[in-house]
């Protein structure tokens, strides 16, 4: 038989994962809007539990998902990557973990 190739184990990043900059974002903006989580969540379609998860960094939606929540919030998909960008801008970024 082989040898078996062990790798390390990967380091644990300090950088500001996308999918929780993102949150982040929606987060901030739903907050200054004075927005409940349910209220925001039932217009775009999704539970507010998912809706709570994305916002916290937890999920990483998809391309549909992501324009719903904007939408619900009056936003397009490309304000909310540019302010997410901005965020990351303070810090490093990892776009997979």
């Amino acid at each position: 038989m082989g040898d078996v190739v062990k790798f390390p184990a990967p380091e644990a990043s300090s950088g500001l994962l996308w999918r929780e900059s993102v949150g982040e974002t929606l987060r901030e903006e739903r907050l200054d809007r004075g927005e409940r989580i349910a209220d925001v969540a039932s217009r775009a379609g999704v539970a507010p539990q998912y809706l709570s998860e994305i916002e916290r960094g937890r999920k990483d939606p998809s391309s549909e998902i992501f324009s719903a929540v904007a939408g619900a919030l009056d936003l397009t998909v490309g304000e909310v990557a540019r302010r997410a960008a901005s965020n990351v801008d303070r810090g490093s970024l990892c776009l997979a973990a």
